[in-house]
């Protein structure tokens, strides 16, 4: 079996194990999934721009374009401004952790796109920032959660076998993103 095989199977047991069925409430512009059976959902907020985002983003097979347009914009780089694309397997991997979290909290982003510039500074300052982050390329997502130790969302993360988990203990937060499936951190 291929690691990528492996990957997806992984994240779709993951949600299959925990699938809502709530309506979104987000948006009058998704009252049509009311009571739609395969949904993925993310709720995030930002302490940097006091922003949050509470989507429905894939129903029943489909991503859905306009909601992955809000996450590109919520994910930007803050300190630019900056938008990019943001990789929809790192949202799934979040959206698949935090449901088997089993939590109503939503996530606190400290750090999605993150720009060359950003990165290079952030980098400056810092040991634990890799020269080629997967944050440049929109495929990561640095989260806190207040009910949830660190070692839990690192846990649940990891349990969907889809990409990198980091846990940094000492700034409370977990990486996930969708690169190699690999894990690091104390």
């Amino acid at each position: 079996m291929s690691m990528t095989t492996f990957s997806r199977r992984g994240l779709l047991g993951a949600f299959a194990a925990t699938m809502i069925t709530a309506a979104p409430t987000s948006s009058n512009a998704f009252g049509i999934l009311r009571g739609a059976g395969d949904i993925r959902r993310i709720r995030m907020y930002s302490g940097r721009t006091g922003e949050s985002i509470d989507t429905v983003y894939w129903i029943e097979g489909s991503y859905i374009k306009e909601a992955l347009n809000e996450i590109n914009h919520f994910m930007r780089d803050w300190r630019t401004n900056q938008v990019k694309v943001i990789d929809p397997r790192t949202v799934d991997i979040a959206a698949a952790a935090h449901r088997l979290m089993d939590v109503n909290e939503p996530y606190m982003m400290l750090s999605g796109y993150r720009s060359p510039k950003t990165n290079s500074m952030l980098r400056s300052k810092s040991g634990g920032v890799a020269k080629n982050s997967l944050h440049m390329r929109g495929q990561a997502a640095d989260l806190r959660l207040k009910s949830r130790s660190v070692s839990q969302m690192y846990r649940a993360a990891s349990a969907c076998h889809a990409g990198g988990v980091g846990k940094y203990s000492r700034s409370n937060f977990v990486h996930m993103d969708c690169g190699p499936v690999r894990t690091w951190g104390a």
